[in-house]
């Protein structure tokens, strides 16, 4: 039958279908059969999907249920990589330093170091009593660089007496500046255990105090008296450990001291400057990796 463009055939769609041959189809209504071949061809997506090699612990999506992401159904989560995770969180560095018995002072000396500082001493000998410390300093002890007060100097005198206090032997290194109380703290450590690095330096000088501000005479008078007291302490504490008279190390502080490596061991500040890699005697054991991947709960093949 020929029909026209543009002019509109009897019957409409259903007669053109029928002259041309093709099955009937009606607009809106599901074709017979198409459900069927949409099935086919997801599952055998499937069971290529089921032949491919995956690693050990990582799930495929399932492909089945991927048709029904338009129902609102909630994807089934896989496990993925993270199984081979470690169970708890991996240790930071500070509590790996510390099973060293290694203990790092790389700050001004302040009330928030000088407590972590005496904190890790008690607990160290705690653990292990008699077993030695190691104690790296790189500080400018209780001022800044530029000679500005951050701390009191009893906070340095704390931690000298801690380390008294417990039964361990205290092995001091200087790894980069040992200033004012940090050059005290570094010559405190056990005589014959006490070591600077070959670029290191140190540093003595007379206590230092903050501004007065407007105080009156007898204030400033008795803060006088008590600063003059701190001195006397370090004065004291640095001739039992380097040797010289109070008199010497009071002309000698007059004025900052620094002291390079070579000069640090003729004064008595150190022992030994260590010049090679392998430094013996001063640092402890660390545990081999595979002890702390066990340790941590990693799963090991």
């Amino acid at each position: 039958m020929l029909t026209k463009v543009g002019t509109r055939c009897k019957g409409g769609a259903r007669e053109v279908a029928k002259a041309r041959g093709s099955p009937r189809v009606h607009l809106g209504r599901r074709v017979p059969g198409a459900s069927a071949r949409v099935s086919r061809v997801v599952t055998r997506s499937a069971l290529e999907a089921e032949k491919l090699w995956v690693p050990p612990g990582l799930t495929l999506p399932n492909l089945r249920s991927e048709t029904s992401m338009n129902s609102g159904a909630p994807a089934a989560a896989s496990g993925g990589y993270d199984e081979h995770r470690a169970k708890t969180p991996p240790p930071d560095l500070p509590s790996i330093l510390l099973d060293a018995r290694i203990i790092w002072l790389g700050m001004p000396i302040v009330s928030a170091v000088s407590e972590l500082i005496i904190a890790q001493l008690l607990y160290l000998q705690y653990k292990e009593p008699g077993k030695d410390i190691y104690m790296y300093i790189n500080s400018t002890g209780t001022c800044r660089a530029d000679g500005s007060v951050v701390g009191f100097e009893t906070e340095a005198t704390a931690i000298y007496d801690t380390m008294n206090y417990v039964s361990s032997d205290i092995a001091t290194i200087n790894v980069g500046v040992a200033i004012g109380n940090s050059c005290m703290i570094l010559a405190a450590g056990q005589k014959g255990k006490r070591a600077m690095l070959p670029n290191a330096t140190a540093m003595l000088h007379q206590p230092r105090i903050p501004a007065t501000g407007s105080r009156q005479a007898i204030e400033i008078a008795i803060r006088n008296r008590e600063v003059q007291a701190q001195k006397n302490d370090m004065l004291g504490i640095l001739s039992k450990h380097t040797g010289h008279t109070v008199e010497k190390l009071n002309s000698d502080m007059q004025r900052p001291l620094y002291m390079q490596p070579a000069d640090a061991l003729e004064y008595g500040i150190v022992d030994s400057v260590v010049e090679s890699k392998r430094v013996e005697n001063l640092i402890g054991d660390i545990k081999a990796a595979k002890q702390w991947d066990t340790e941590a709960g990693l799963v090991t093949k």
